[in-house]
């Protein structure tokens, strides 16, 4: 028994920070940012927050499934962006969807968080304790950026995506999983609780930790279902920076038209890039039945995950 992804959906603010808008804020350039990160612009929000982008994002994952808030029985929500400990995401977002039937709690795996949130999905459906899962990466990296630092504001931005989950046929769905951390690494990015805190990450240590540990962890989920990578058909990788993506499809050998990518749009969205793509991705019918498709993430703490589906 595994599942599969009946709907998705996402919701990006209206506001675009672009390269040229930095350029008036810190020292820097759209050349350098373009040649260093792939990124020309990103969304921040004005007056949405986690809960209020998870709650659009759902409703579209919802709609597109055919089912209503009523039918939820698992909320899950991946973000690292709370304005508050308690009460948690999950549990504001049900009760604005109006999920009366749905227990609902919080990840924080940062950006790998979309990928445990689906994994958890996948153990409670499997087990048997629920029927089905409402999955949300939903951040507002904005409010944690430091606009003086020009090495990490160039790379971040706000946004939702969210997937409803139910039981796939046999032989279908997610066919495997891979997970793991690197605690000790885990000082390359960390932000504090202090409200005065911002975003603190050391640049070379996060690009060797994700073009080494992403490929073996894409490897590890590959051999488990028994396949290898050219047999892949879209490998939807975290949206963190173009140059990582193209040194993950070189090690792996596989092209990058396989490794389809919009932080050139959005920037890095933490736990919400991977479900964002991937609704893009459907509405633009690139993503049809039998495909095997590898989604694969890395973020603070060190975290990183990947799983392999085909898509039903």
């Amino acid at each position: 028994m595994s599942i599969k992804i009946s709907g998705t959906g996402s919701a990006l603010p209206e506001r675009v920070l672009t390269n040229a808008d930095l350029e008036k804020m810190v020292e820097t350039s759209d050349a350098w940012i373009l040649e260093r990160t792939g990124i020309s612009q990103r969304r921040i929000v004005e007056n949405d927050n986690v809960v209020t982008l998870a709650e659009k994002a759902c409703r579209a994952a919802l709609q597109d499934a055919g089912k209503t808030p009523e039918d939820v029985e698992l909320i899950i929500v991946a973000t690292c962006t709370m304005e508050e400990f308690f009460p948690c995401a999950a549990c504001q977002l049900q009760a604005r969807l109006g999920a009366v039937h749905a227990a609902g709690f919080d990840v924080n795996a940062a950006c790998s968080g979309f990928l445990y949130a689906l994994a958890t999905a996948h153990a409670y459906i499997t087990a048997g304790l629920y029927r089905n899962a409402l999955v949300v990466g939903g951040e507002v990296l904005s409010r944690l950026v430091d606009y003086e630092d020009r090495s990490s504001c160039i790379l971040f931005g706000d946004g939702s995506g969210a997937v409803f989950v139910e039981k796939a046929s046999e032989g279908k769905g997610l066919i495997s999983l891979s997970q793991g951390c690197d605690g000790p690494g885990g000082v390359a990015i960390s932000c504090k609780t202090d409200a005065l805190d911002k975003i603190h990450m050391d640049g070379r240590a996060v690009y060797a930790f994700a073009t080494r540990q992403v490929p073996l962890c894409i490897q590890d989920s590959l051999d488990k279902a028994g396949l290898a990578a050219e047999e892949i058909d879209l490998f939807l990788l975290h949206q963190a920076n173009l140059r990582i993506l193209e040194t993950i499809a070189k090690r792996l050998n596989i092209p990058m038209e396989k490794v389809p990518h919009n932080l050139d749009r959005y920037g890095n969205i933490s736990s919400a890039t991977i479900p964002v793509l991937l609704d893009e991705l459907r509405k633009r019918g690139k993503i049809k039945a039998g495909q095997k498709i590898v989604m694969a993430g890395f973020g603070a703490g060190l975290t990183y995950g990947s799983c392999v589906l085909i898509w039903e």
